[in-house]
């Protein structure tokens, strides 16, 4: 085809425009610097998929050869089109549907989670929709808070259909759909059963893409701000890598800017006892799980191994390939490793009684909070961790008590469970956790040192990435992917007995553990990832210590408490099991 059969001429605002046959009248539009207002439109281009559902006509234009509004997101240019983005049928006609949906929404703005980051608070502010003219009946749903990570409440929902995109074209997981008709239409799972009856992986995907409060982290801070205040509690609290890097988002930061020192003495103003760094607990996790790699690698035992830190990607495999159970790591995640061994040796060296300490993670991740509800995850009937809080319902509980989160002084972390190397802050981005188990598998294997740290072939922002890594006279095949569509082309490769790698990475969320669905929103924008997912190798690269195997304190540990990795005890409480569970 010839290149001006590619391209169609239109003219916009009367403005001529030339763009490539296919492209959408918001996409032309923006080209000129015109700005049409969107709502259910996302565009998830970098992840494979666009949100073209068309379905609340907010960014409704008037087509000027036919006279009809059109959805600008969805409808494509052709030769001679004449479009008038601010008609007054186009003005009109936006506002109306505006009114329609906020005609069915609740008003309950100022306690709703999303109030002043709602997208569609924000639309009824630049129309300037002061009176809603459509009165009538409005949606009455129950509110699913069954989850422990996610709380849906169908009443917000504005049928945009964006987790739907999310949850069953990105995520692969099928979960949310699209039900009923007219009225009756909504967003819900099959039957409408509740989360915890379905396969939901809890990853939080869907909350991260919704415009509206229909989907959010379920809010655990009210529990914490108890613990805190209650005298008799001993509040220990961890922050993980991903944390750092993304929280200054919400206090006007640019992405990427490290704060771990503000946020250690936000924390203790905020009342903890104690402030530690998941990063110990990823450098112990690395020990633990190269170990296990290298013997399965010597012994000849099940191969690949399955990094097994992400707790959505484990829900994933359980509901949907319950054969490969085998194949993740039995390590437990780090947070829940910190978690037990606060209650086992932090307890045992200050003489606290376990019933009494309360542990608190700061997670990038609503599926950290179905985690720590997990049955397996507790000892002596006490779970590893009592709460798990958001990113962003961190940020809120500054908020709420008046820190000035910009001017607090960098403090560091409580020592004991606190010091960290270079190699566990790369944990919070997709091939971050496999890089750093490859620096200490390297030198468990060859006995050598490892001169050259970066393994870069191992970094990237591509959805399914394969790298080899010279070990001595062992070439490790190693596997990475991100996102749970991508990651069940692994898994399939696996089943179907076409993968050949020694070790694979798999976080849930795109980007990882920088994109948790519990971070500050990035609205799709894969640069925010890339800036935050820099700032954590930045951090690597200036840290003392950059192989976990060399954490003095970790050595400590099992000089002190643990005995040997992969021992009898370092077993029973750093490591778990996984249960079949039936796909729905």
């Amino acid at each position: 085809m010839k290149l001006i059969d590619k391209m169609v001429q239109l003219k916009i605002n009367d403005i001529s425009i030339n763009v490539e046959r296919g492209t959408t009248v918001l996409d032309a539009a923006e080209k000129i610097g015109v700005h049409i207002p969107t709502l259910c439109h996302l565009n998830l281009e970098d992840f494979g998929v666009v949100n073209k559902s068309a379905s609340c006509r907010v960014c409704v234009v008037e087509d000027e050869n036919t006279g009809r509004l059109i959805p600008s997101c969805a409808q494509e240019v052709y030769d001679g089109m004449k479009i008038q983005t601010d008609s007054l049928k186009a003005v009109m006609g936006r506002r109306t549907n505006l009114e329609l949906l906020l005609s069915n929404h609740p008003n309950d703005c100022l306690t709703c989670v999303k109030n002043l980051d709602c997208e569609l608070q924000s639309l009824a502010y630049e129309l300037n929709i002061k009176e809603i003219h459509y009165q009538g009946e409005k949606m009455k749903h129950p509110v699913d808070i069954t989850s422990f990570g996610i709380t849906k409440d169908t009443n917000k929902c504005i049928m945009c259909r964006r987790c739907v995109t999310m949850c069953n074209d990105i995520q692969t997981v099928g979960v949310l759909g699209a039900l009923k008709r007219g009225f009756d239409s909504v967003v819900a799972t099959a039957f409408h059963l509740d989360l915890n009856q379905t396969s939901c992986t809890y990853c939080g995907q869907c909350v991260s893409v919704c415009p509206t409060g229909a989907l959010a982290e379920t809010n655990d801070s009210p529990k914490v701000w108890r613990a805190l205040n209650n005298p008799n509690k001993h509040v220990i609290v961890q922050v993980a890598p991903a944390v750092r890097a993304a929280i200054g988002e919400e206090f006007g930061y640019e992405p990427g800017e490290i704060l771990t020192g503000k946020v250690v003495s936000g924390l203790r103003r905020l009342g903890f006892h104690q402030v530690f760094d998941t990063n110990f607990a990823a450098d112990l996790t690395i020990i633990e799980e190269a170990t296990e790699l290298v013997d399965r690698i010597q012994n000849k035992k099940t191969l690949p191994m399955l990094t097994s830190c992400c707790p959505a990607w484990v829900q994933f495999i359980e509901h949907q390939f319950p054969e490969l159970l085998d194949v993740p790591s039995s390590c437990k995640s780090p947070h829940e490793m910190l978690g037990v061994l606060a209650k086992t040796y932090y307890a045992q060296v200050n003489n606290l009684d376990p019933k009494d300490i309360v542990m608190v993670s700061i997670m990038p991740c609503t599926a950290k909070k179905a985690e720590a509800a997990r049955g397996e995850l507790n000892k002596d009937g006490l779970s590893d961790v009592d709460h798990v809080i958001t990113t962003r319902e961190l940020a809120r509980m500054f908020k709420e008590a008046s820190i000035d989160f910009t001017k607090l002084p960098n403090d560091e972390f409580d020592n004991l469970l606190g010091e960290s190397t270079g190699a566990a802050a790369i944990f919070g981005t997709t091939g971050g956790v496999i890089e750093a188990a490859t620096r200490t598998a390297y030198e468990m294997i060859t006995g050598k040192e490892l001169k050259e740290v970066d393994f870069k072939q191992l970094r990237g922002i591509e959805g399914i990435r394969e790298a080899k890594v010279n070990i001595g006279d062992l070439e490790l095949n190693i596997g990475i992917a991100h996102g749970l569509g991508n990651a069940r082309k692994l898994l399939q490769d696996i089943r179907d007995g076409k993968s050949h790698f020694h070790a694979i990475e798999i976080m849930a969320c795109p980007g990882g553990c920088i994109g948790g669905g519990g971070q500050p929103y990035h609205h799709g924008h894969t640069d925010i990832l890339l800036k935050r997912q820099q700032a954590l190798y930045d951090l690597d690269a200036s840290m003392p210590r950059r192989k976990s195997h060399e954490n003095e304190m970790l050595i400590k540990l099992y000089d002190d408490f643990l005995g040997k990795p992969g021992g009898h005890l370092a077993h029973d409480l750093l490591h778990t099991t996984y249960s079949a569970k039936e796909r729905i």
